[in-house]
């Protein structure tokens, strides 16, 4: 190999390592976005998309747990709350991205738990998807899916939520279409035209702002965020089914109070 050769050759090479060196930066790098003012409330808060635990931000599915699922109903405030009859205590809130990498990834880890543990009884899940994101393809994406869950009814939603994160796509790429979402919706079985008219339609973007701007109020700095009567939840149990479990067991039947601090009072 000529002298010119082996140049061109070791120039490759190091721009090949480059290549390499900045995808791994961007997969590792903290997304910091600002919530801006929303549903008529000022609300300026940064959020830090936070890779939590082992494996870090990917994760190629859902929990694969295939217990019981526990009855959800949809909450005056538009949040899905799952919960056996009678269960009003410990509650967990979960504030999710749909578009979120580190959300999927805890899903992948805990989701599973969740769903048993609400299943026994021993606690009341309540999902609260907002919009994270504000840039495009990512901020268009997580308003979409977003808007498409809060359509779906109550009785067919935690398996909807699942799907979305199935089908969640790769950081930086246009997703989440409503023809997608849609589809997605009637392979469970909802087929109304009142849920592809609230699709097309953005009907629950409004309530899509306000659960953005309950999320910023209630103290939410990093996600996943989960919060534990109101407290939020440590690495311990974001990372791991058994320290989930041990958190839910911990607070037992504390009487809950709304997750983060209370906004004050003009």
């Amino acid at each position: 190999m000529s002298k010119a050769d082996r140049e061109r050759s070791a120039r490759e090479r190091l721009a090949d390592e480059r290549r390499r060196a900045a995808g791994a930066q961007r997969r590792r790098r903290l997304l910091v976005v600002v919530l801006g003012a929303v549903a008529a409330v000022a609300v300026v808060v940064v959020i830090v998309v936070v890779v939590v635990g082992r494996g870090g931000g990917g994760g190629s599915k859902v929990d694969d747990y295939t217990g019981p699922i526990a009855p959800a109903t949809r909450q005056q405030d538009g949040s899905v709350a799952m919960a056996n009859s009678g269960v009003t205590a410990p509650v967990l809130d979960v504030f999710e991205d749909f578009q979120c990498p580190a959300c999927k990834a805890m899903e992948a880890r805990i989701g599973g738990t969740m769903k048993k543990l609400a299943a026994e009884g021993r606690v009341k899940v309540v999902y609260r998807p907002f919009q994270l994101f504000q840039q495009d393809p990512l901020m268009s994406n997580s308003r979409r899916a977003a808007n498409a869950a809060a359509c779906m009814p109550a009785d067919h939603w935690v398996k909807y939520h699942d799907k979305l994160y199935a089908e969640q796509p790769p950081e930086g790429d246009k997703g989440f279409s409503n023809a997608d979402l849609i589809k997605w919706a009637a392979r469970l079985g909802v087929t109304a035209p009142s849920f592809t008219g609230c699709v097309n339609g953005g009907q629950k973007l409004g309530q899509v702002d306000q659960a953005t701007a309950y999320a910023g109020k209630a103290g939410v700095t990093a996600t996943p965020y989960l919060a534990l009567n109101g407290g939020q939840l440590g690495n311990d149990a974001l990372s791991s089914p058994d320290g989930l479990e041990k958190a839910v067991a911990k607070a037992g039947s504390g009487t809950p109070r709304s997750a983060g601090r209370r906004p004050s009072q003009g």
